[in-house]
């Protein structure tokens, strides 16, 4: 048997981050998958720890949530590593995105199975995302997520921090270029999505996958506290373009501008401002998934 060395990183400080993983662990060996543990309580340490390591190793498997995969898929980008994942987080929403199971084990046989398939990546402002990136109310629920409301309510929590910041979140002014069209707006949210879903399962569009080679755009403009409720359940299908106040647009190129200058935040992390310019990356990243996602891109669920 061909073995392979793979460095496993763990954010302890994600929702699940103390899970026992000796039973995935144990899987993986039995399928010559020789894995090297480095926990970690910062998630900012990541790219170090990939660095430091990346000549000795064939693959990064990461256990964590979304925003700890962030934190490395810059390094596994330049050193071309592919991505396996245990899913540790409150959303999970790229494993939902790659229909990867969130048991464990299930999560581990993945890896050791060796499917690969090469995704699209994001990329704004010199920094790649996975799922979305956005503007406005999403980067105030992010604030307002902490550690100790994401273990207590789970994928709920974005729901709980939602109704605590919409009346809170001003409007702005953007201006939206994609590809060549141009939009100016007030909006109260900004989303650029690169996969399928995000913020503990809401789709980014009904049509958005993750491997399409596009960006798809969505704008909400000001609105009623009512008329957000209203909306939820279309952001939740991603039949959102629909809606009216909502403005939809797909491309390979965006820009966002705002006034004022706001924060953008990628993966549920705020890791830079506005403008932002924004690119697709096709088959950027190589990452084991399950049979089940070949029977998605098909048409199937997972």
């Amino acid at each position: 048997m061909a073995h392979r060395r793979a460095l496993l990183v763990i954010n302890r400080r994600s929702r699940q981050g103390e899970s026992d993983l000796s039973r995935p662990l144990a899987l993986l060996a039995e399928h010559g998958v020789l894995v090297d543990v480095e926990p970690v309580e910062d998630p900012s340490s990541i790219p170090a720890v990939i660095e430091a390591r990346a000549q000795d190793i064939d693959i990064v498997i990461v256990a964590g949530g979304d925003g700890t995969v962030n934190a490395a898929v810059d390094q596994l980008v330049r050193h071309g590593l592919p991505l396996g994942v245990l899913p540790l987080g409150t959303a999970n929403d790229l494993a939902r995105t790659l229909c990867i199971p969130a048991n464990l084990e299930e999560a581990s046989e993945v890896i050791a199975a060796g499917r690969r398939h090469e995704i699209d990546l994001g990329w704004v402002n010199g920094k790649h995302f996975l799922n979305v990136a956005s503007i406005g109310l999403s980067v105030s629920v992010a604030e307002e997520l902490t550690a100790d409301v994401k273990r207590r309510w789970g994928p709920l929590s974005y729901l709980i921090s939602a109704a605590r910041v919409l009346r809170n979140t001003p409007p702005f002014r953007a201006r939206i270029q994609c590809d060549k069209r141009i939009l100016r707006m007030w909006a109260t949210q900004v989303a650029v999505g690169n996969g399928r879903y995000y913020g503990g399962g809401m789709t980014v569009a009904e049509e958005a996958r993750i491997d399409d080679g596009t960006l798809h755009l969505y704008a909400i403009k000001p609105r009623r506290l009512l008329d957000y409720v209203a909306l939820l359940p279309a952001l939740r299908r991603g039949r959102h373009k629909h809606s009216q106040g909502v403005h939809v647009a797909q491309g390979t190129e965006i820009e966002v501008i705002t006034r004022p200058r706001l924060p953008i935040n990628t993966d549920g992390e705020v890791t830079t401002k506005t403008p932002g310019h924004f690119r697709v990356v096709p088959r950027a990243l190589a990452v084991f998934v399950p049979a089940a996602y070949g029977r998605r891109q098909a048409g199937a669920s997972c």
